[in-house]
């Protein structure tokens, strides 16, 4: 039979706001710039600030080409917006102790250190401000309890912010996961040599268990290919470590998916844990890296009971979806069903409660310590195993 439609030639989603932002200076351009930012008066930025120099330097965060300014952050925490009105809702900010902050001027330029003292980019000071973390915490997180994580992390920070373009000279450093570690401009070069033309990314900071490998498959089916996509900055103490959540998502791709339509990537970024703020968040940085489709499922990037289960789907629905320009994929609950013999959803299961398998997370873990199998209906075998020998060892 003669084709009457050939495949069009392939183009990628655009990066948020038009276009791919490249902060990292290379060559005797970079070797100036680190010459001169040694002799700038030096901050030292906490993990969560270098993760996102990270972030800004490859442009997994475009179109932002450095720290907000006070204007883009009244923006961020009141309207959900950047001052272009373009969809934002995170503020990405650094601070600076109180001691350091009179003697930095808007105008000025300061160096950026990581926590071992290297350098890894200038800041051209644009804007210095107070930084109201309750009004941050209210706005952003919908909390000020301290027992939030996010909120803990966020009063540590220092009282003043710096807003303004950066320079980096040094990316940080990572020893674990080199293949995996793509920039956005990789990742996109990787889907145009696949022929990928509509790639949906999975965000998981946790192993990835039948739940998710069922939403992931949902997702296959109308997209050409799967971007695990693990977030692997910082997270909670008490997160699996990202040494065994790696090894849990190397041998579900090698097991039970075709090997031809998965990547697996590592997402620098340091987790939130804010809540449908934070699932806007990674699907605008899953549309960076040339995603189409992003998977939000229950209480996406939540904490404890701080969010209902549903609120980052409900979230979208305020943002105009041609801004946001990428699409999310709802999924609810899911779990085996005994009834029907397979996975399922609390929209497709006709079964009740008692026909669910499903664990809590404390009874999960209680059950990897002990040596113990959790149904394979819950999690495949392999994937327990893999838990079970890294807690044994202590990872």
């Amino acid at each position: 039979m003669p084709e009457i439609f050939k495949p069009a030639p392939i183009s990628l989603i655009p990066p948020h706001g038009g276009g791919l932002i490249d902060r990292v200076l290379k060559g005797a351009a970079r070797d100036e710039a680190l010459a001169l930012a040694r002799t700038f008066p030096a901050i030292t930025l906490n993990e969560w600030e270098t993760s996102d120099v990270e972030l800004i330097g490859v442009g997994a965060v475009s179109p932002l080409r450095g720290f907000m300014t006070a204007v883009e952050f009244e923006s961020v925490v009141e309207q959900m917006h950047l001052p272009n009105g373009l969809p934002w809702t995170i503020p990405v900010t650094v601070s600076v102790p109180d001691e350091q902050a009179s003697s930095i001027k808007e105008g000025g330029k300061v160096a950026l250190k990581d926590e071992g003292g290297l350098i890894l980019a200038s800041l051209h000071v644009e804007s210095k401000y107070r930084h109201d973390k309750a009004r941050e915490a209210r706005m952003v997180y919908g909390t000020e309890d301290m027992t939030h994580p996010g909120v803990a992390a966020l009063h540590q920070k220092n009282g003043w912010l710096l807003g303004g373009e950066i320079d980096v000279v040094n990316l940080p450093s990572h020893d674990d996961f080199p293949d995996e570690r793509l920039t956005p401009a990789q990742m996109r070069a990787e889907f145009l040599r696949r022929g990928w033309r509509r790639t949906v990314a999975f965000q998981t900071r946790n192993p990835l268990h039948r739940a998710h490998e069922y939403m992931t498959k949902v997702a296959l089916e109308i997209t050409d290919g799967l971007l695990l996509h693990p977030l692997m900055g910082k997270t909670k103490d008490d997160d699996v470590s990202p040494e065994l959540r790696m090894k849990t998502y190397k041998v579900m791709a090698e097991n039970y998916y075709p090997s031809d339509r998965v990547i697996i990537g590592v997402n620098p970024a340091a987790m939130r844990y804010a809540g449908p703020r934070e699932a806007v968040f990674h699907a605008i940085i899953r549309k960076n890296y040339g995603c189409t489709h992003f998977i939000v499922g229950r209480d996406h990037a939540g904490v404890g009971n701080y969010y209902g289960s549903f609120d980052a789907h409900h979230i979208f629905d305020y943002f105009d979806p041609l801004a946001i320009d990428i699409t999310p994929l709802f999924f609810d609950y899911t779990f085996y069903c005994r009834k029907t013999g397979g996975m399922a959803s609390a929209k497709t299961s006709p079964g009740g409660p008692e026909d669910r398998v499903t664990l809590s997370g404390t009874k999960v873990r209680e059950m990897l310590r002990a040596g113990q199998m959790p149904p394979p209906e819950f999690t495949r075998p392999e994937v327990a195993r893999i838990l079970i020998e890294g807690m044994a060892r202590g990872a």
